[in-house]
């Protein structure tokens, strides 16, 4: 099987503690950060670093120059998302950073969960993108999904756990699917029994989505995969 390729983040923060701190938040099993603290690294790094990254958190202040004219400067240049990090939090710079070409906008202080969530949406949409451009199927890495020990190929519906390959129903799978692709985001229970029942949902005993996750839980052996989010949801971390 293709082990899943790492997507790349590029943080650029003058702050060296923020950035190093950043870094080891967003990185894991299929995300490597790379940090750095001025607009002249971060243009190498974007020149040099093959096969590229697939997102950039830029802060707006600098040492070497502003954020904005940077985006402005790389937009042209390389096919990539941008979240915009500062202080600033006047609707005239969040304004500013959106018409420059920014694909999102955070404020500080801010929850790294919140981080977690707008990076994960953005680099959902750089693989979707990739699938629909039609990219080879290495690529693409044959569709597997790799996080840990967990791997799962949905189209072919093949889901292990370590070695060991786990049977699961079609309910245990769409609900599967809808929590990994939307990795660090709870979703409310209302929200899963409409995607996983469809037009039956209403129809749907809330008890039924409970017993459907304590059954995915324990097959995947995800009890602590699989977050309970009280009184809203569940999400997956």
């Amino acid at each position: 099987m293709t082990e899943r390729v790492k997507q790349r983040i590029l943080i650029v923060e003058d702050d060296r503690p923020l950035a190093g701190g950043l870094c080891r938040a967003l990185q894991n099993d299929s995300i490597e950060a790379v940090g750095c603290h001025t607009l002249r690294e971060a243009e190498k790094l974007l020149r040099d670093t093959e096969p590229g990254f697939d997102l950039v958190v830029l802060d707006v202040n600098l040492p070497d120059g502003n954020g904005f004219d940077f985006l402005q400067t790389i937009r042209p240049k390389y096919d990539i998302c941008v979240i915009m990090l500062t202080a600033n939090d006047m609707e005239t710079d969040i304004v500013a950073g959106l018409e420059a070409g920014a694909d999102d906008y955070i404020t500080k202080p801010f929850s790294l969960a919140v981080l977690r969530a707008r990076v994960a949406t953005q680099l959902r949409r750089v693989e979707a993108k990739r699938r629909d451009s039609g990219a080879d199927i290495e690529t693409m890495y044959e569709d597997w999904i790799c996080d840990g020990d967990y791997r799962f190929h949905f189209a072919k519906m093949l889901f292990y756990h370590g070695e060991e390959q786990v049977e699961l129903s079609k309910s245990e799978q769409k609900l599967l699917h809808f929590l990994v692709e939307n990795s660090g985001i709870t979703l409310t229970r209302d929200r899963l029994l409409d995607c996983i029942w469809s037009v039956d949902a209403e129809f749907v005993d809330e008890n039924t989505l409970s017993v459907t996750v304590k059954r995915l839980r324990d097959k995947l052996g995800a009890q602590d995969r699989i977050k309970t989010v009280y009184g809203i949801g569940y999400r997956w971390e």
